[in-house]
């Protein structure tokens, strides 16, 4: 379940608040008592970045590089940055 910041227009009092994405929007502020809160945008706490877990995570022996020989056989980069492949194109 995601987590939602909220902040009441009337107070200014923030929050962070567990809920189902199908919950309806939190709208009474617990320090005022007033139908204040917003929902805030926010980033998220983490960043899924670089070749993922799952590249290097439950794998034993020749399978640890997979991407690595994957892209080998697709073809080779040239210090242009053209890639070249058996067809020539």
């Amino acid at each position: 379940m995601p987590i939602y910041e909220y902040r009441c227009a009337e107070c200014g009092h923030e929050m962070e608040k567990l809920q189902k994405i199908s919950d309806a929007p939190l709208t009474d502020c617990p320090a005022c008592g007033k139908p204040g809160l917003q929902k805030l945008v926010s980033a998220a706490g983490f960043r899924l970045k670089g070749g993922g877990w799952y590249e290097t995570d439950f794998k034993s022996g020749k399978k640890k590089n997979i991407a690595k020989s994957d892209s080998k056989k697709a073809g080779s980069s040239s210090k242009d940055g053209k890639s070249s492949t058996a067809d020539g194109k």
